[in-house]
């Protein structure tokens, strides 16, 4: 929340994707020291447009390659009228890594987020400054909400796909605590920070429900009851204690929906527009 940001010179890179109605390019940018790769779509026309940053779900970043994770929602969005760029993260892609890497538990990656707004701004493209949105995925939902909480007034509105629980220990214990494959992170957590039993108020200090109050931007939340990655009722809870703290928050319930979307992926997209064009104005 005290950082000082400064993303900027953001970089086209090579075309990546082409069609009648959008560009699609590989980008990097600067932010706190670090270059940050991504994926920009860029819609056919003279523009201005509105803008929307992705933060896409979790993805081994050993496997991860450019532009990976949202591809649907990149070009939906750009489809429609905007210029979408997706953030790889720190340490994934064509970005640079960093010696903590996920034991930082991806405040990271909110400043890599942050910092991809900031870029956007500075950037001499088709971009309206003054309308940008956040978008996430599952683990980039929880990106998202740590963004919104850090950094008020930012952007106008953020959507949320699927995504993890605003309370940090879930996540821990969902993804890292019992992971025989992980034990070297938790170690690390450890020795840095301390394990959610041994010091709750640094847990408590990185979960962006302890700061809903700050939240300035409409929150948009889709989650589907039939998701066994992030459980339905994690979503509940986060509507629940935004409406609680002042926010606006929508959240949209798809029966039978699992945790990727498909049935009702283009439902969810469409009304998530409508959200955008309501508050991105």
């Amino acid at each position: 929340m005290h950082k000082e940001y400064d993303g900027g010179r953001l970089r086209l890179g090579t075309e990546v994707y082409t069609t009648a109605t959008q560009r699609q390019y590989e980008v990097t940018y600067q932010g706190g020291g670090l270059t940050i790769s991504g994926r920009l779509a860029v819609p056919e026309g003279a523009g201005p447009f509105p803008a929307i940053v992705l933060a896409h779900g979790y993805i081994d970043p050993a496997v991860y390659v450019n532009g990976q994770g949202m591809t649907r929602e990149r070009e939906w969005f750009a489809d429609h009228g905007y210029v979408a760029l997706h953030v790889d993260y720190r340490n994934h892609a064509g970005s640079d890594d960093t010696a903590i890497g996920e034991a930082d538990l991806r405040m990271g990656y909110a400043e890599d987020v942050i910092n991809a707004v900031l870029a956007l701004r500075a950037w001499a493209g088709p971009v309206d400054d003054e309308r940008i949105a956040l978008g996430g995925r599952s683990m980039g939902g929880g990106v998202v909400y740590n963004a919104l909480v850090a950094q008020p007034g930012l952007v106008d509105a953020g959507v949320v796909w699927a995504p993890v629980s605003s309370d940090a220990v879930d996540s821990y214990n969902r993804w890292i605590a019992n992971d025989p494959g992980r034990q070297d992170i938790v170690r690390a957590i450890d020795r840095l920070h301390g394990l959610p039993k041994d010091n709750p108020e640094f847990w408590d200090g990185i979960s962006a429900r302890t700061y809903f109050d700050q939240v300035t931007e409409p929150v948009m939340i889709h989650h589907g009851t039939s998701d066994d990655t992030c459980p339905i009722r994690w979503s509940r809870e986060t509507a629940r204690l935004m409406r609680a703290a002042g926010v606006d928050v929508d959240l949209e319930v798809y029966e039978g929906e699992e945790h990727a979307f498909g049935p009702q992926f283009f439902a969810s997209m469409e009304r998530a527009l409508r959200f955008l064009r309501q508050h991105v104005r």
